[in-house]
């Protein structure tokens, strides 16, 4: 899930959300935003049963994917475009 807020100005408070233990271990979101390195958006875990991390992002296009423990590579339906080079918000 992601959920987007719209704060003073142009930038956007983007919240990555996925289910607590699917898939196990340590997540990161990873994109554009971050060049694209892995640890440095970990998802953290929350007591309503979610992990969650938010990012500031200004207006444009923004790729991102998940990478989780293991090396596993997966995207989030919930982006507005999702092809083989991941997922796209558009801000």
């Amino acid at each position: 899930m992601i959920k987007r807020n719209r704060l003073f100005g142009s930038q956007t408070r983007v919240t990555f959300s996925l289910p607590r233990d699917t898939p196990p271990g340590t997540v990161s979101v990873v994109g554009s935003f971050n060049d694209w390195q892995p640890g440095e958006h970990v998802l953290v875990a929350r007591r309503d049963g979610t992990r969650t991390v938010t990012v500031r992002l200004g207006p444009g296009q923004h790729r991102f994917r998940y990478l989780a423990t293991g090396g596993l590579w997966f995207d989030d339906e919930a982006a507005d475009q999702v092809d083989d080079q991941g997922g796209l918000l558009v801000l």
